[in-house]
């Protein structure tokens, strides 16, 4: 039993958020999949953005796996870190590396039940973080960029789960064009870049000085004002990529056309103001996961963005 939980332990449960951004997709579709009358097709649709959060959540923790298997000597000068199962000596690195294998083999293999877009897209954040546990953690600015780019691949994920779904009509198959707007994306690579930096502070500050660079080498290329002052830049933009997506109305968008999703814009805004009040205040950026679980404020105000936002895209619709 002790066995089992530090496996689960080293899986990183409470991570598990972050692999939320594989349904975001799905919900800026409400409106075109909850408003048909096959509801077989519909769960269908939903199903496969369920099992497409499924893969992610075992190709995350695959690579946490790696990670700790790769940075085992790093974790053992670390205050926190140190006592993680492998670095302590709970899990064995032979049981870790088994254990990797499954989860990626895992993984892989159920993506390709979805299609093979689904298999290259979670193909790609396997190699990507590889590299980033590798070599591209230790490179200033590359780093952060990495961790961004795993979150809107993580989105790219859901798109690729629900895109071009078959639902029944008039008793006909028809192909539903789910095709995400590109805003989606770039909002989400802005905001997870904005938790990396955030993250890349907290750890600055909450580390002894001089920095230990046993603990993480590129903390030692990074100062707090740089970092606040990339933050301002990219918060500022993560709002107003936003906003503009709440204005775009075109085609390939499923954004109403009478810009009623701009409704919505408060809540993200007053999202971000509160997350730099937090990392500045509480100094909570180290661990962004914990802040939505745990920070009553972010919950009331993701709850009250999931309303607002599906009534928007569902009345829209009509």
């Amino acid at each position: 039993m002790k066995k089992i939980k530090q496996i689960l332990i080293t899986s990183r449960p409470q991570q598990i958020t972050k692999n939320f951004l594989v349904l975001v997709p799905l919900f800026f579709t409400i409106n075109i999949w909850f408003n048909q009358e096959d509801i077989s097709g519909m769960m269908a649709i939903i199903l496969k953005s369920l099992f497409a959060f499924l893969i992610s959540i075992l190709m995350s923790s695959a690579i946490y796996y790696i990670n700790d298997l790769l940075d085992i000597n790093q974790d053992k000068n670390h205050p926190r870190k140190k006592n993680r199962p492998i670095a302590k000596g709970d899990i064995s690195i032979n049981l870790a590396i088994v254990i990797a294998s499954i989860l990626i083999a895992s993984s892989l293999i159920f993506s390709t039940i979805i299609s093979y877009q689904m298999f290259l897209a979670t193909f790609i954040y396997l190699i990507l973080n590889i590299l980033y546990s590798l070599y591209l953690k230790n490179l200033a600015i590359v780093d952060i960029l990495c961790i961004s780019a795993s979150f809107v691949i993580r989105a790219i994920m859901g798109s690729i789960a629900i895109d071009h779904s078959l639902i029944i009509i008039n008793e006909n198959p028809v192909e539903l064009d789910l095709t995400i707007s590109p805003w989606l994306y770039v909002v989400t690579g802005l905001g997870s870049l904005m938790l990396a930096i955030g993250k890349r502070r907290s750890e600055i500050k909450n580390l002894k000085q001089p920095i230990n660079y046993k603990q993480r080498l590129v903390l030692s290329k990074y100062s707090i004002p740089f970092l606040e002052s990339i933050l301002n830049v990219v918060s500022s933009a993560t709002l107003i990529c936003y906003t503009l997506y709440s204005f775009n109305s075109e085609s390939n968008s499923n954004v109403p056309e009478n810009n009623s999703m701009m409704i919505t814009i408060p809540f993200v805004a007053f999202g971000i103001l509160r997350y730099i009040y937090l990392i500045h205040h509480d100094n909570k950026g180290e661990t962004p996961e914990k802040i939505l679980i745990s920070d009553f404020p972010t919950i009331i105000n993701i709850i009250l963005w999931i309303i607002a936002g599906s009534t928007i895209l569902m009345l829209g619709r009509i």
